[in-house]
């Protein structure tokens, strides 16, 4: 009797290093997927809802949170670098740096758009919404890139934060709103007291959104001498989030789903963003 329970032990001690090795293996071959010029890099996330008001902002907000705890799962740091909030509910939009070892690279899957559908606990009726909010992701561009921004491409304006009130709310104008003119492109930082701080923070958004926007034309280029066209638009989601009439979260792209949406908005994103990973590396 003591021998068989013994061995049950020894087998339970071997299937559990034997699930823990298989798991090691899975983030290794993950890992050989991130090759990608940036993809070690920190990553700055944003996050805007789309039409729709408080349902939308308060969609935007509920991915914020998902990625939040997605970021705490794998020991990433965030910093908060700008915060708008909305005014019932929810956010209008959000830019967090994302710290950690290809950050940049895991995140780059969640590019596009998001769907929710619920019964919305803003309708008086209680009738289904569906809302979007799109999801950015842009590498942190340290100074060792090359992206020539000139003090005269720039326009800075310095504004009071904005948001509850109380001892957080800034007194003096220590908000920065940074405009690259040639792009249109602008970075703004209210999270920091120090208006230098902010300043900083400012520049680090708009490096990296300048970067990913040349970049982006220099793909678009490429695709228009290719014959194609990319079909971008809002409507195009990456993934749907359904709370009612059924519960399920599925992406589009690689057909992954689950229906345990508690988890995932939970931040448990792995199987979705290493499956679009392996389907990415394919094509």
């Amino acid at each position: 009797m003591a021998i068989e329970e013994n061995d049950e032990s020894v087998s339970g001690e071997i299937s559990r290093n034997l699930d823990g090795i298989e798991e090691q293996i899975e983030q290794v071959e993950t890992m050989l997927l991130l090759n990608g010029k940036h993809d070690i890099s920190n990553a700055i996330l944003t996050i805007h809802p789309g039409a729709g008001g408080t349902e939308s902002q308060d969609w935007a907000f509920m991915l914020l949170r998902m990625y939040t705890r997605w970021c705490e799962r794998r020991g990433y740091q965030t910093e908060t670098i700008e915060l708008m909030p909305g005014e019932e509910a929810g956010i209008k939009s959000a830019t967090v740096l994302v710290s950690g070892d290809y950050a940049y690279g895991y995140l780059s899957a969640e590019v596009g758009v998001h769907r929710l559908v619920r019964l919305s606990p803003f309708d008086f009726n209680h009738r289904r919404h569906t809302s979007f909010a799109a999801v950015a992701v842009s590498p942190e561009i340290g100074e060792t890139v090359d992206i020539d921004i000139q003090p005269a491409d720039l326009r800075i304006d310095t504004y009071r934060s904005s948001g509850a009130g109380g001892q957080h709310v800034n007194r003096t104008d220590s908000a920065v709103r940074m405009t690259h003119i040639p792009t249109g492109i602008v970075a703004q930082c209210q999270n920091e007291r120090s208006q230098h701080k902010n300043r900083e923070l400012a520049m680090k958004v708009l490096r990296s959104r300048v970067y990913e926007h040349y970049q982006m034309r220099r793909r678009e280029e490429i695709t228009k001498l290719q014959g194609e066209r990319p079909d971008i638009n809002f409507g195009n989601q990456i993934r749907s989030y359904v709370f009612h009439p059924y519960r399920l979260v599925k992406d589009l792209r690689t057909n992954v789903e689950t229906g345990n949406i508690d988890a995932v908005m939970d931040g448990n994103l792995d199987n979705f963003i290493e499956s679009y990973l392996k389907k990415r590396s394919q094509t």
